[in-house]
């Protein structure tokens, strides 16, 4: 056992010892306010849809015990259990040119990795979402989903994987600048795809027949100097009744879509004042910052894994004897979560500073109030925990908690208010 095996195992359980750690800690929160509305909700949410929210909480935390220690486990199975080096093993049988084995050996080991994750999926989906009221989609719909998601694997995954590891053999020591790039246009390619080829795969996208509300929401896409390829209404309804909306894409191929469920439950003003959040992002350069911090974070990642694939004891370390440029791969992207997971509250912090700044922006834009409710609403609707703790919380949320979300932004709304000033 090298050192490098006991660091890993020593993150490993540091980051699962961590993780329960948290879980305890937000389940007693939940616990310990499950009784009592907290400020300012008592007026807007009742006793009786606080509980149910704490009780959806409660079953999370359950779900992710198992779900954390299960991928705990997992890991160790693919690492030093053997898994990746069984698997490579069984490629090498195959006869195919190194590249496609390499390529056969990623897209099995992420295949596999689906197939026995899927009875907690199950659990989560028809269990605890269908007990809540949340779930609304079919078994049917499901496996098709899982099916439709395997094929885009194998479609779009797999001739990126070969590029990648064709690089990796062909481009020389300075290959993981060429392989940025590379992941640079993909990530570019999907986020222009996505809207208008890739999500109509899934969902079905409407044209918003509203035209009053078109007409409230155009204005303000013109206040805020926005243009898209249209308003659209997702049936999210057919899989879940959580409500949500977003606008995706890049360029000229952009789209804002809200989902089914959210139009069903808030006023035209509060849609317009949840449009005008998402628009915050757009125009304070959140999308553009996001995706430069990205590129930095993958292109580090990338230069760490072209020094570690010289390195034995990364290989030996985690139980694989067949250094080569897929296996080293697939312990890259297997193992780098572990050692992530501690970043996370930096991250969210990141994060959350961008919302406030949207909810500021959509603030000026729309009305500050019609925010407030919408947002009360959608903690409502989708069971959010109005008493997070503020430890778990600044690991696990990037949205801020709600009590100081809703806060701040009726200080906001008080301070635009004439005659009085901010404190």
């Amino acid at each position: 056992m090298n050192t490098f095996t006991l660091l890993f195992l020593a993150a490993l359980a540091a980051s699962l010892l961590l993780e329960y750690w948290l879980l305890w800690r937000q389940a007693r929160s939940v616990r310990s306010h499950r009784n009592a509305v907290p400020h300012p909700f008592e007026q807007r949410i009742t006793l009786e849809q606080h509980q149910k929210a704490a009780n959806y909480t409660l079953a999370q935390i359950q779900y992710a015990r198992v779900s954390r220690l299960m991928d705990a486990l997992l890991l160790l199975g693919w690492t030093l259990g053997g898994g990746l080096e069984l698997l490579h093993r069984l490629w090498l049988t195959s006869g195919l040119p190194e590249l496609w084995q390499g390529v056969g050996l990623l897209l099995s080991l992420l295949l596999i990795s689906a197939v026995l994750q899927l009875p907690l999926e199950l659990w989560h989906t028809f269990g605890i979402e269908a007990r809540f009221g949340f779930n609304r989609t079919t078994p049917r719909r499901f496996l098709l989903d899982k099916l439709l998601g395997g094929l885009l694997l194998l479609v779009l995954g797999a001739p990126l994987a070969a590029l990648v590891l064709w690089l990796m053999t062909r481009a020389g020591d300075a290959w993981w600048l060429w392989a940025w790039g590379a992941w640079i246009l993909f990530t570019l390619f999907i986020t222009w795809a996505w809207p208008t080829f890739i999500a109509p795969l899934f969902n079905r996208f409407t044209p918003l027949q509203d035209q009053a509300l078109k007409k409230r929401l155009e204005a303000l896409l013109q206040r805020c100097g926005f243009r898209s390829n249209g308003m659209f209404v997702m049936d999210g309804s057919r899989r879940s009744s959580h409500g949500n909306a977003y606008f995706t894409g890049l360029g000229r191929n952009k789209r804002i879509v809200f989902f089914d469920t959210l139009l069903q439950s808030l006023e035209p003003e509060e849609i317009e004042a949840v449009l005008a959040h998402e628009l915050g992002h757009f125009r304070l350069h959140h999308v553009r910052n996001n995706l430069l911090l990205t590129g930095v974070l993958s292109l580090a990642a990338l230069a760490l894994l072209g020094w570690l694939l010289h390195q034995s004891w990364f290989f030996q370390g985690l139980g694989v004897s067949h250094a080569t440029p897929a296996t080293g791969l697939a312990l890259f992207l297997l193992v780098l979560p572990v050692f992530g997971s501690f970043l996370s509250p930096l991250f969210n912090a990141f994060s959350r500073r961008h919302e406030f700044q949207a909810d500021a922006f959509a603030a000026q834009q729309a009305s500050g109030q019609a925010l407030v409710d919408a947002l009360v609403k959608l903690y409502r609707d989708n069971a959010s925990t109005l008493t997070p703790d503020p430890l778990y919380s600044a690991f696990h949320h990037s949205h801020p908690p709600a009590a100081v979300r809703i806060a701040a932004l009726s200080s906001r709304i008080e301070s635009d208010e004439p005659g009085k000033t901010a404190p």
